[in-house]
């Protein structure tokens, strides 16, 4: 059983339309409604894929009540933890080109009662058994900036691993804590707590590195469409795929740790899998989960050890010199990640 975690729940409302126009009246050729968060995200492409997930969430208002509506139609067990102000919903605008802009609303704010039922209500959950505890998204407002650290700990006292993907002062506030066994920043978001940009492969490792120092085990870093940098203390692995026309990228980097947690097989298999999940992700309209019949495993290529002077961008070309599926760079042996 995977369990997730989205302190900070939404609606994810999608329009497509041909083209945006600032300031214009735009209609839209088709709209969308999903259950949003990172967490849910992540727990909607492992239900999918046939993988035991839990969804524990704060819920409230007449949003609230459909979010949990609609994840009960998906099949999606969930764990809803009431609290008095409403849930939360965002609107993406997605163009022909598949160029998405979002709003996200602040969402609900917990008093601190509210904040320690959602911390029991994982708790009770670890205690039921898990596999992971994914600790995903925004923070709500007044929640208690050290939420997230609080359940990091629930989950280590327990021997529950914990991914999180977080960005800005939770990112940060994690970051210094340690005790996660996965961290799944994006570029930028790596970019943001390093206080600087690598651009080579060689920089963007040695820059995950230099966070898993402070007390983490490994790092998931998505590098949008040049794939997915998978990094330990002393070990890295690139894998990504040809270029694709993007439908919408919301969801996609969730779609990608939920690949990685429910993948088997040696480490390379499963980042190629996190990076299969994420492009069939991309490739679907709003924010919708794939399932089986829309991942092409086939379609990534994944290196060990990749050439630290390179840009991602140009790993690629140096997979598409060997055969579909792995390669492996001499001298290296793919490992299992620690759980």
């Amino acid at each position: 059983m995977i369990v997730t975690v989205t302190p900070n729940p939404s609606l994810d409302r999608t329009f497509d339309v041909g083209a945006l126009h600032v300031g214009e009246v735009n209609r839209a050729l088709d709209t969308h409604v999903h259950p949003g968060g990172k967490g849910i995200n992540v727990s909607r492409a492992l239900a999918r894929h046939g993988v035991a997930t839990r969804a524990v969430l704060p819920t409230g208002g007449a949003d609230g009540v459909e979010l949990a509506h609609l994840l009960g139609g998906l099949g999606i067990a969930s764990r809803a933890v009431p609290v008095r102000e409403a849930t939360r919903s965002n609107v993406a605008v997605v163009d022909a080109a598949g160029t998405t802009t979002k709003v996200n609303a602040a969402g609900p704010a917990l008093d601190p009662a509210e904040a320690a039922a959602l911390v029991a209500a994982v708790e009770a959950e670890l205690e039921a058994g898990a596999a992971w505890l994914v600790l995903a998204g925004s923070l709500p407002r007044a929640g208690g900036d050290d939420l997230y650290l609080r359940l990091i700990d629930a989950a280590g006292a327990r021997g529950v691993p914990a991914a999180v993907d977080a960005s800005g002062a939770a990112l940060h506030a994690v970051a210094d804590h340690g005790g996660a066994a996965l961290l799944k920043p994006n570029l930028e978001e790596l970019e943001d707590l390093l206080g600087a940009a690598p651009r080579t492969v060689g920089e963007i490792v040695d820059g995950a590195r230099a966070v898993l120092a402070r007390g983490h085990g490994q790092a998931l870093v998505s590098l949008g469409a040049d794939g997915a940098l998978l990094v330990t203390p002393d070990a890295c692995w690139w894998a990504g795929g040809p270029p694709l026309v993007p439908r919408s990228t919301v969801g996609a980097g969730d779609c990608t740790l939920a690949g990685f947690l429910a993948a088997h097989g040696d480490v390379l298999e499963r980042l190629r899998t996190a990076v299969a999940w994420g492009r069939a992700a991309v490739a679907l309209p709003g924010s919708a989960a794939p399932g089986p019949e829309d991942v092409d495993l086939t379609a990534v290529r994944a290196v060990a050890e990749p050439p630290a002077h390179l840009h991602p961008a140009e790993l690629l070309e140096l997979a598409d010199q060997a055969p579909a599926g792995t390669v492996s760079r001499p001298g290296t042996t793919p490992t299992h990640p620690r759980p």
